[in-house]
């Protein structure tokens, strides 16, 4: 059984910085593909960030050069860095991971941006 548990949100000011941390459960980490998505009010589900097995990074075009995907295969756990919080970035973020016909979420952790 694979268990996600999300970390590290809360309020920030404009400008700010934030880490979210995943933890994985479960054997097989390092074989998954990772990503984080958010879920702004009103809004679809979108994907923020991901990070395969290899480490090959994709991101949001709108969060490009702002935020930082990794993984720490050791810890079974991958973050998230966000710089230059801006407050469209305001939403419940998830983390997922995925592996061949397998997904697995987490609960979410909020994540606010507002002076």
């Amino acid at each position: 059984q694979v268990q996600l548990v999300e970390s590290g949100g809360g309020l920030v000011q404009p400008g700010g910085s934030l880490r979210l941390s995943c933890a994985v459960s479960g054997s097989g980490f390092s074989m998954y593909t990772m990503a984080w998505y958010r879920q702004a009010p009103g809004k679809q589900r979108e994907s923020v960030a991901s990070i395969t097995s290899s480490g090959n990074t994709n991101y949001a075009d709108s969060v490009k050069g702002r935020f930082t995907i990794s993984r720490d295969n050791a810890k079974n756990t991958v973050y998230l860095e966000m710089n230059t919080l801006k407050p469209e970035d305001t939403a419940v973020y998830y983390c997922k991971a995925s592996r061949l016909f397998y997904a697995y979420w987490g609960q979410g952790t909020q994540v606010t941006v507002s002076s």
